[in-house]
């Protein structure tokens, strides 16, 4: 006897989901149950409003998805029963009372279910272990990639897999991904416009949908809301919402702050995010609001990760940036032009008359790094252009009257001053890919390279892991006249001063 057509459709989604299950890209069980619970709520009637977020959220109901209604939640006494039922309350939305009870009672007494047993059973660490395997943080995950074809489908459609494109930022977004998902996330700071692109919008979100699901499935409580967006206009929300809703299918639900209330008030259901981006810092302090930048900031109690995307070129917003991103920070920059790469570096070209006096002019700039870093102990690196003059500068320099020896080595030593202490390293050019300049926050070019390139590339690497930084350098007239006009347009693209020696050799 022929199979109905009923009967069919069941043996095949049986084994739909049996191939679900044993797959490698299997979701965990939150991403499951909001995915179910969705399903069930396109299968009914339902107003096309319902869903969006027009009342105030409260820090209860950060998402006000129970619209302002109270609700008794029982808790579990299982931690495994905890979580499931928080998941699948937090996608359920009350029907129309037309519907009657049993129909409101049917997304929460649903939701979950197979996931809830299979937990019970097998416990969430279990579970994690069997879907994904052991966390592997070396690398993006295939759900983050999942998340990235879904904001190109829906946002950017045209995306032929030719390097362009939200796949086309890969490297920045890999970069982005690694500072975010380590052990201690550090802060990361873009230069590479006044705010972030399509593409980098998209990896952001979809390395937080990542580390969500990573932690899940190893069985650990993902605070909601887990990131919090900052943009300066309505045109650039309206672009975050539209990246993010090709990620509703997997789970991810967005919520956005209004003008109806203060920022502070609606913020304060956001004290426990885990990210926080802000897009666009210089057009935040054009509106002069950079202090509710650091309240807000100052208002998570959770310590989260900061991204910061800021102008190249305005030096004011510096302060504000280094207000906002405490400790070591990771410079992230998706193009490669000098003056993107150089932001908020500060850069001295100081005059010498003749290479016998570089030694003293050497100890008159130490001096004045210190008076500017009083009470700090400073790094400071000296680049020469030989091995041989690298010597005879740090013998030169330990002669001084200020210096403290003890305990260094080779070319490294420490001057010990009653304004503060500064840790001096001596290299030479050759030695220099060696060298971890990006460590050092203060560097000092004794000999400039023969061509612009190579003081350009010293110029990027210095300072990666801090919101300010210096490059002071000595221009000798007897070698250096070449480098007097690319080395003044140089200054000139990175909005700094050009000296007024520059401008007369340049002009000659």
């Amino acid at each position: 006897m022929a199979k109905g057509d009923d009967a069919l459709a069941r043996k095949r989604n049986k084994v739909r989901r049996k191939r679900l299950r044993n797959s490698e890209n299997a979701v965990s069980s939150r991403v499951a149950a909001i995915i179910a619970s969705k399903k069930r709520r396109k299968s009914g009637k339902r107003r096309g409003c319902e869903g969006m977020c027009f009342s105030l959220p409260t820090p209860d109901d950060p998402f006000n998805d129970r619209y302002g209604k109270k609700r008794k939640v029982e808790e579990p006494e299982e931690p495994a029963e905890e979580i499931v039922e928080a998941t699948a309350a937090n996608d359920v939305h009350p029907e129309k009372k037309k519907k009657g009870l049993s129909a409101k009672k049917q997304p929460s007494a649903k939701a979950g279910a197979k996931g809830l047993s299979k937990t019970k059973s097998k416990g969430i660490r279990e579970l994690a272990t069997e879907e994904e395997g052991p966390a592997d943080y070396d690398r993006p995950s295939k759900f983050l990639v999942v998340c990235l074809n879904a904001i190109r489908d829906a946002v950017a459609p045209g995306d032929d897999g030719s390097g362009g494109g939200i796949h086309g930022a890969g490297d920045w977004g890999v970069e982005l991904w690694r500072s975010c998902s380590a052990a201690a996330p550090c802060d990361v700071l873009d230069t590479s416009g006044a705010c972030a692109t399509l593409e980098q919008t998209a990896w952001l979100v979809s390395t937080a949908c990542d580390i969500v699901t990573r932690k899940e499935r190893l069985g650990m409580v993902v605070s909601c809301p887990f990131l919090l967006y900052l943009v300066p206009s309505q045109e650039k929300a309206t672009q975050v919402r539209s990246i993010c809703k090709p990620l509703k299918p997997l789970g991810i639900h967005s919520v956005s702050l209004h003008s109806g209330a203060s920022i502070e008030h609606q913020v304060s259901g956001y004290v426990f995010v885990q990210i926080l981006v802000v897009d666009g810092l210089k057009s935040f302090m054009d509106f002069d609001v950079g202090d509710k930048l650091c309240s807000i900031r100052n208002t998570i109690l959770s310590k989260p990760q900061i991204t910061v995307f800021s102008d190249p070129c305005d030096k004011n917003v510096a302060t504000t940036a280094r207000n906002l991103l405490h400790g070591r920070i990771a410079r992230l920059c998706i193009n490669d032009s000098v003056p993107s790469r150089s932001a908020f570096l500060a850069q001295h070209v100081h005059f010498c008359p003749s290479e016998e006096q570089k030694t003293s002019k050497v100890k008159e700039i130490l001096e004045e790094i210190l008076k500017s870093h009083a009470k700090k102990t400073s790094k400071v690196l000296l680049v020469a252009a030989s091995d041989k003059k690298a010597q005879a500068l740090s013998s030169s320099l330990k002669r001084g009257n200020c210096t403290v020896t003890d305990g260094s080595h080779g070319h490294s030593f420490t001057i010990c001053s009653s304004m503060g202490l500064m840790n001096v390293h001596v290299k030479d050019r050759e030695t220099m890919a060696m060298t971890d300049i990006e460590e050092f926050e203060t560097v000092l070019v004794i000999d400039l390279p023969p061509s612009i390139e190579e003081y350009a590339e010293v110029l990027t690497g210095a300072a990666r892991h801090a919101v300010v930084g210096e490059v002071h350098s000595i221009f000798c007239n007897t070698n250096n006249a070449p480098l007097a006009k690319p080395l003044a347009e140089l200054l000139a693209n990175c909005g700094q001063t050009v000296p007024s020696f520059l401008k007369e050799l340049e002009s000659s």
